[in-house]
């Protein structure tokens, strides 16, 4: 578990440096440069991914389990993941109408992960993970939207509905593989268990 720990501390900690510490990534940007900044961001990030990776697969056989939640919440999870592989579609695309009207679509897309896996997963390594990711994404939010207030940061804006169209296949494209093959293979756990 502590492995687990460290990488999400790691990780979110990282992804926040500009929410709780923004003059520090200034400070380091000014004096060592940006491509220093990405360089230095890149590597830790992958750090932190790699030890919540390898951690939550060590922790998953080492914690007990907090609460078992009922079969239709995991109906409803996979109902939730579908509209987070679309959202989160839509945030790579040019905007389309669904990117527009969500104005975050990859936060929004985590935050619906986090809480769909909450639902479905009552083990304490599942509950720690996924919280830390739902409080992260809410966090994050919130300074965003005190960002654009302060004119920061600019709201997506409208190019095209053809992207709408590419960010709703490319999702269900996506999810389709995760729940046929892909969770079980990266993950380890089927999302779906037949009979």
């Amino acid at each position: 578990m502590a492995i687990l720990v460290l990488g999400i501390i790691i990780f979110l900690g990282l992804h926040l440096i500009r929410v709780v510490a923004p003059g520090f990534r200034a400070g380091v940007i000014e004096s060592r440069g940006k491509g220093t900044w990405m360089g230095i961001y890149a590597i830790l990030s992958l750090i932190g991914l790699c030890l919540i990776i390898y951690g939550f697969g060590q922790a998953r056989s080492e914690t007990g389990i907090l609460y078992n939640p009922p079969v239709f919440l995991r109906h409803i999870a996979l109902l939730l993941m579908l509209f987070a592989f679309v959202i989160a579609a839509a945030g790579f695309l040019p905007a389309g109408r669904i990117a527009v009207a969500v104005k975050h679509p990859q936060v929004l897309s985590i935050k619906i992960w986090a809480l769909a896996h909450l639902l479905a997963n009552g083990e304490t390594s599942s509950v720690l993970l996924f919280g830390s990711f739902l409080a992260w994404a809410v966090i994050l939010r919130i300074s965003l939207k005190r960002r654009e207030r302060a004119g920061e940061r600019v709201l997506p804006v409208f190019k095209s509905s053809t992207n709408d169209v590419l960010a709703i296949v490319i999702g269900l494209v996506a999810y389709v593989l995760f729940v046929w093959k892909l969770h079980e293979w990266l993950i380890g756990v089927q999302p779906v268990v037949m009979g």
